[in-house]
């Protein structure tokens, strides 16, 4: 069967550096991404979490960095916790994040790999739609 891919992609008012930031930032990825506490060095081959509580039940979701290119890629494979399926490589996505800036205003392309169906696909796209709008709000207005 073939993989599905979820993407999203958001117009900020903000110059790409602050939109990285904002990435890359535990601080900030708390408030724009339904409260989650990351950790990681960012630098590529190091590990990556996200931990947290959603609707009462604790996570911890985990991959690595896979790439990066500041102010323009950063790519990590990411395995869910709550996804039922077990801590294998064939059950980790690769998210990208690709960055570009025309006169100050940055647009913010994420793709999410290895969706399994229709549902999970349409699921990861309203959630990154959900993230990336939040993101959006955070850094224009500051809330």
């Amino acid at each position: 069967m073939d993989k599905l891919m979820a993407k999203a992609e958001i117009t900020i008012n903000a110059p790409v550096s602050r939109v990285w930031e904002a990435l890359t930032d535990p601080k900030q990825v708390k408030q724009y991404f339904f409260g989650t506490d990351v950790a990681s060095t960012w630098e590529v081959g190091s590990p990556l979490t996200f931990s947290g509580e959603w609707e009462g039940k604790s996570y911890e979701d985990k991959g690595t960095i896979l790439n990066k290119d500041p102010n323009k890629l950063l790519q990590f494979s990411y395995w869910s916790s709550m996804s039922g399926k077990p801590d294998l490589p064939e059950n980790y996505a690769n998210i990208t994040y690709r960055l570009s800036e025309n006169e100050g205003v940055t647009t913010l392309v994420v793709t999410q790999d290895n969706i399994t169906n229709k549902e999970g696909q349409e699921h990861s796209q309203q959630n990154w739609g959900i993230v990336l709008g939040n993101l959006k709000k955070l850094l224009e207005t500051g809330n």
